[in-house]
């Protein structure tokens, strides 16, 4: 990976954290009323080189979704009244600044998949796992509303295996390729405005 990328994530996570804590603080206040504790949700994630770590986001569905599966689907009746709009416009991600600062995380890098899926692509999450995660790629752009792409079907988990993480997979694998600070800031404000875009 490029030179200078940790300094850039470290700087500007410790600003962002600092710029929109009012922010953080108000969602979180939102999260309690609506639903209760916690307010944070933890879930195991792979990082850099198949290290495990925790990414921290504000908990959006019921306590005790994740045994009904961990992906969502269209309408998923799991999700929390606050959650569906902090879903709509990834204010749940928030929290991943901390994974920033930490070192755990990047701005801009491959999505971190739990250790069952990147399992199931092995060979390609070799690749993949050279660099840090990052809290946005081109992936998730492209798959902006993957709730939607699923629909409702019955075994959520093996279509997203299928259908998505295959073809993100290779996006992925292709921003490796070509990684650098102007296409990550390029990815950074792409992020940006695609969230308030519509498809």
């Amino acid at each position: 990976m490029y030179k200078g990328k940790r300094s850039f994530d470290f700087i500007v996570s410790f600003l962002g954290i600092i710029f929109l804590s009012p922010l953080l603080i108000l969602i979180a206040l939102l999260v309690l009323i609506n639903s209760g504790y916690p307010i944070i949700y933890r879930q195991k994630r792979v990082g850099k080189n198949w290290e495990i770590f925790y990414l921290y986001k504000f908990r959006t569905m019921r306590i005790g979704a994740e045994k009904q599966g961990y992906v969502c689907k269209k309408d998923d009746e799991r999700v929390t009244t606050i959650g569906r709009m902090l879903r709509e416009y990834k204010l749940d991600e928030l929290p991943q600044l901390f994974n920033v600062l930490r070192g755990e995380m990047s701005f801009v890098g491959p999505r971190p998949e739990i250790l069952e899926f990147s399992e199931h692509y092995k060979a390609k999450f070799e690749e993949i796992l050279t660099v840090e995660p990052g809290i946005t790629d081109l992936a998730s752009i492209r798959f902006r509303n993957e709730s939607n792409l699923i629909g409702n079907v019955e075994n959520t988990s093996d279509y997203y295996l299928k259908e998505i993480l295959s073809q993100k997979t290779e996006i992925n694998s292709n921003y490796i390729k070509k990684a650098n600070i102007f296409y990550d800031i390029h990815l950074i404000f792409k992020t940006l405005t695609s969230l308030f875009s519509k498809y």
